[in-house]
């Protein structure tokens, strides 16, 4: 004797058979979802829109590089590695905690108090999930957080991107002290080594008695030989003091003359001066270089330029994302239906099966 089979076709008789109760269950679901659905608060996004631009091109020791190779202006970029560091930061712990200890996020979420472990990590799991970080395929990143609060959750998005921004260039800060330390202590010591070398040269200059080398040569021979002329024309019967101009002779020569300006020093020292001019030159071209770039340096550092160029900042939305109420109530008037259809069903093949097992005893 072959077993009865049970199909889908004998449902309408059964549901028609416990149409009350499953009617019953289906009225109950969609009263309390409706219930459910008005109480559920709104709750709104706000979406900011941003490219990062490249350590390299948003440092500020570049941007303050007059050089026309060196040159830059703000550069968009689409390497995967400034994506994913700046959606690295924006994901991160510290500043999490930082946006939640601001808006205190404790007492708006109403879970725990801050300091218990439960509850910051009940905190921290809730604005995790309300915050979504994503790389769009325009190459841009979408930052979005959602609140019941539209206006809180516009603040917090911007508040976020703004963080991610400190941080990312805090990462380039240390080194750009240190930077800045080599370019002060690189002026201090061209600084000192240019004051010593001047200060040789003066020295140099009155006890040689060299002023200037091409102008006072040129006038030192021409006064030598006018001098030397008029000495020999004077021993030769010409006319004039000898004695005299034989002095004269002695000292534009002779160091011991009495002169200042004397052929015999200045041939003595005209070396060392010169080298002592062209040494103290070049440490002032390289003083006032390093002067300058130790000023561009400070300015640099103290400049806060954004590592991140903004397409679009977060606004209060017009309009909620959820919860979709008409959803809520269809979907738990289906589901009721559907498991009560499923319920009435086994309860009535159990009824078949026991009234089989009495027949066939």
């Amino acid at each position: 004797m072959s077993a009865s089979s049970f199909s889908l076709v004998g449902l309408g008789p059964i549901i028609n058979r416990w149409k009350s109760l499953v009617g019953g269950a289906v009225v109950l679901a969609a009263i309390i979802s409706t219930v459910v659905a008005l109480v559920l608060p709104n709750v709104y996004k706000s979406t900011s829109v941003f490219f990062p631009t490249t350590p390299q091109t948003s440092d500020p020791d570049r941007l303050l590089d007059e050089s026309t190779e060196n040159r830059r202006t703000l550069e968009l970029t689409g390497r995967a590695e400034d994506l994913d560091r700046v959606i690295t930061i924006g994901e991160s712990q510290p500043l999490a905690e930082m946006i939640i200890k601001k808006y205190n996020l404790h007492k708006h979420y109403e879970i725990g108090t801050p300091g218990d472990d439960a509850s910051d990590n009940a905190v921290l799991s809730e604005f995790s999930s309300n915050l979504s970080i994503v790389h769009n395929e325009r190459d841009a990143i979408e930052l979005t957080f959602m609140d019941t609060d539209k206006f809180l959750a516009a603040r917090i998005a911007n508040d976020i991107v703004q963080a991610i921004d400190s941080m990312n260039q805090q990462l380039t800060y240390e080194n750009r002290r240190k930077v800045l330390n080599l370019y002060r202590l690189r002026y201090e010591t061209i600084s000192n080594l240019y004051e010593k070398n001047r200060r040789a040269l003066v020295a140099a200059r009155y006890r040689k008695g060299v002023f200037g080398l091409e102008m006072q040569g040129r006038y030192l021979a021409k006064e030598i030989i006018r001098v030397e002329t008029e000495l020999r024309k004077a021993e030769a019967g010409g006319g004039g003091n000898v004695t005299a101009l034989r002095r004269a002779m002695h000292g534009l020569t002779r160091a011991d003359g009495g002169n200042v300006i004397n052929l015999e020093n200045f041939t003595n020292g005209g070396d060392s001066v010169s080298m002592l001019a062209d040494r103290t030159n070049n440490l002032q071209n390289r003083l006032v270089s390093a002067q300058a770039a130790y000023e561009t340096a400070t300015l640099s550092i103290k400049g806060q330029v954004s590592s991140l160029y903004v397409v679009q900042k977060a606004y209060p939305a017009t309009k909620k994302v959820k919860p979709v109420r008409w959803l809520i109530v269809v979907g738990s008037v289906l589901i009721t239906l559907v498991l009560s259809v499923v319920v009435v069903s086994l309860l009535e093949l159990f009824r078949h099966q026991r009234q089989r097992g009495e027949a066939g005893s």
